[in-house]
This record gives structure tokens, C-alpha cells and sequence, in this order.
């Protein structure tokens, strides 16, 4: 699968804006990989062979992984630094995620229902201690994947601070990054992810890392079944999901604008 020119040229422009002024680190957002070749219809699946391909272009184009974790140090970070995330612990990601990651050296951040664990089609307690143990993050993703602006105080302390305990206590290890079950916050639940010690979550609103100020806000792109190699490109390039021809005429449009208006001569 090729990317067309624009696309293309659009990529290797893309992560060279330094963290200092907005645009740090891209983080995308998967959460099912299957093995089967064609687009899965299921819009939150991507098959194992887009993927593959898509970290390749990463590599190729000479992007750097890290985890959720070293957002913290985003003014550190290389160029063209990139976040590999996963939501739900979904089983298929030990062989198709970690897998694939492994095999290209890199790794990425997979943020696991801790009541799922073990669960038919989910992940398993030994498969999340080798990917930690081979420099995979595990981080929380709630006990039961909760709507948490839906709940008490309570129910959220029992969510957010639970998940965080059940992981630790299962990789004796730390668990210091969180992501929102679909996106949904509010100020009590972001509190409670503050009050129980995590330093990092991610939510699925979209744009660079940075955008938003708060670590406990961080922004997702997320990619789908459908997405084509240029696609996912423009996707790096915008840190968003509103990556069609259309919307990227309309914001160098925006942007052309922009820079007339607020010139003055000299």
C-alpha cells in the first residue's frame, strides 16, 4: 500500500515543532487487532497487516516510541516522537500488539480492565507481566470499564483506585498512567485519578500532547479499521481525526488567513 505524494510530504514535516510550543508527541489511540487481512467492520478493530504496516512507516520514516509514562518529559523527547496506545486488554493485543511492537523495537502503552483480566478474549495476568518485563507500560483503564461522570464519589474512588491496586498488586510494580473508559470525564473523576497517585491519563479528545496543559488531559488520535497508509500519515501530520482533503484545504485556508490579517507593514 503506497502513500500519495501530499501525503507523504505532509509526514515528513510532521513531529518537528518542539513540545515547548504546543505540539508534542502524537498519541494514537487502537484498541482490537485481528488477524484477518480484510478491513474489519467493526471501526475500532484494525487488522494485524494495517498495523504492521503502519509502525513500518513509523520506523521507515524514522519516528521514536515511547511510552505514556515519559510524557512527563516531553521537552526531553527527540523529533517525530510518537505514543502507541491501547485501550481495554483485549486478548488479540498480546500477539498482534506487543508482537508487532517487539518485532520492530519499539513499545507502547496498554491500558487494561483490571476485572477483565483472565476473562475469555481478554488479556491474562502472565501475558501483562512479560509485556511489562519487555518494556511494555501497563496502565488503568477502571475496574469495569465505567461511565465515570455517571457514578458517585464512591463508585469512582472504587474504579479508579481500584484498578490502579488489582495492577500493581499483579506486577509488583508501579502503575503511575490511566485512560478514561470512552473518553468520559469530569472534574470528580479527574480528582480521583489525581488523588490516587496517577501522574498521567488520556482522554479521546484529539491534538498534540500539549494542547491541553493538564497530564491528566491528555489528547488521542484515534485510528480505525478503514484508515489508509496516507490517511494515518495525515493523521501524524494534523494530530487529528478530521484528516479528509476537505478539512485540510479549509485549514491552510484558516491558516493563510490568519497570517494576512495579523501582517502589518513595516
Amino acid at each position: 500500500m503506497m502513500i500519495d505524494p501530499l501525503s507523504g510530504r505532509l509526514l515528513r514535516g510532521a513531529g518537528l515543532v518542539p513540545a515547548s510550543e504546543g505540539r508534542g508527541p502524537v498519541v494514537l489511540m487502537y484498541h482490537s487487532i485481528t488477524a484477518e487481512n480484510k478491513t474489519p467492520t467493526d471501526r475500532w478493530c484494525v487488522s494485524a497487516k494495517h498495523f504492521e504496516r503502519q509502525i513500518a512507516l513509523l520506523k521507515k520514516e524514522g519516528w521514536t516510541t515511547v511510552c505514556v509514562r515519559d510524557l512527563l518529559t516531553a521537552n526531553e523527547l527527540p523529533p517525530k516522537t510518537v505514543v502507541i496506545t491501547f485501550d481495554d486488554g483485549y486478548a488479540d493485543n498480546f500477539e498482534y500488539g506487543f508482537g508487532l511492537l517487539a518485532r520492530y523495537g519499539m513499545c507502547g502503552t496498554f491500558f487494561i480492565i483490571s476485572q477483565n483480566i483472565g476473562e475469555p478474549s481478554w488479556l491474562d495476568a502472565q501475558q501483562l507481566r512479560e509485556m511489562s518485563g519487555s518494556g511494555m507500560e501497563i496502565g488503568a483503564h477502571t475496574r469495569t470499564h465505567a461511565r465515570l461522570p455517571e457514578l458517585s464519589t464512591e463508585e469512582v474512588e472504587e474504579e479508579v483506585s481500584g484498578s490502579k491496586k488489582d495492577l500493581e498488586k499483579l506486577l509488583g510494580a508501579p502503575v503511575t498512567s490511566f485512560a478514561y473508559p470512552y473518553g468520559l470525564l469530569n472534574e470528580l473523576s479527574v480528582d480521583m485519578v489525581r488523588k490516587s497517585g496517577y501522574r498521567v491519563a488520556c482522554t479521546t479528545r484529539t491534538g498534540w500532547f500539549g494542547s491541553d496543559p493538564d497530564p491528566l488531559r491528555v489528547r488521542r488520535v484515534g485510528v480505525f479499521a478503514d484508515d489508509t497508509l496516507s490517511k494515518f500519515a495525515r493523521k501524524l501530520a494534523f494530530a487529528g481525526t478530521s484528516v479528509g482533503w476537505a478539512h485540510i484545504a479549509d485549514y491552510f485556508v484558516r491558516r493563510l488567513r490568519s497570517r494576512v490579517s495579523g501582517y502589518e507593514p513595516g
